[in-house]
């Protein structure tokens, strides 16, 4: 009984460090969690029950061996974070403050990828690579972009600032900054030059076909208006 009594003990220990060593050094990351989740409730329910903070607590432990070199050992705890939580991002990868990963199953980041401050993932997102070159072959994410369930972002190319990347859409270009891209392949649309709020307000995404159409439309009218 004193043993069973001494091993709870510990794991109570262990998991009072682990939620404190996280709430220390991934403050901002459960913030960012709590800002654009609304169906988060509380701070400790993000540190233990959000695989997306998971897969980034792993990442950044797996991160500092793979900058030492210790290549296999990297690899080994990035396995082991998408075995426990269906998210796989490369050691090699750079990813910057306050990111979030929402539901996160499924989403691949590739080892050249870079990913700045504020960027939101949805499931299914693909960050990867074309072919088999060496260097930089995945893409990077500028601050505060927002890429929807199950976009794939592929090649080594660049999303601009501000940019929301629609659900399944294909992205193989450049986007500029302060951009929407729907689409397979993904066309660009700007968002009347406006930042892309974090109340991701998804059903009044810009199309660009309906856009083209649109004024398609309005011309047709004005030439009928000056021919009639």
């Amino acid at each position: 009984m004193v043993y069973v009594t001494v091993i709870i003990l510990a794991f109570v220990v262990l998991f009072a460090v682990k939620v404190s060593l996280i709430s220390l050094f991934f403050y901002a990351d459960v913030r960012a969690a709590q800002k654009r989740d609304p169906a988060a409730k509380s701070f400790l329910e993000i540190i233990l029950l959000y695989q997306g903070l998971h897969a980034l607590v792993y990442y950044r432990i797996a991160h500092i061996f793979y900058s030492m070199h210790m290549f296999f050992a990297a690899r080994a705890i990035s396995q082991a974070a998408r075995l426990f939580t269906g998210i796989e991002i490369h050691p090699g990868a750079k990813i910057g403050r306050r990111f979030f990963i929402d539901h996160g199953m499924g989403v691949v980041i590739g080892e050249t990828a870079i990913i700045g401050d504020d960027v939101l993932l949805y499931q299914g997102v693909t960050l990867g690579g074309t072919g088999v070159v060496k260097g930089k072959r995945h893409p990077t994410i500028e601050d505060n972009v927002v890429v929807g369930a199950g976009a794939k972002v592929l090649g080594s190319i660049t999303i601009g600032e501000n940019s929301y990347i629609g659900a399944n859409a294909v992205v193989i270009k450049d986007v500029p900054a302060n951009s929407t891209v729907v689409g397979v392949p993904g066309r660009i649309t700007k968002q009347d030059g406006k930042k892309i709020d974090i109340s991701l307000d998804h059903a009044h995404i810009l199309d660009p076909i309906k856009q083209n159409m649109e004024e398609i439309e309005s011309r047709i009218d004005k030439l009928e208006r000056k021919t009639g």
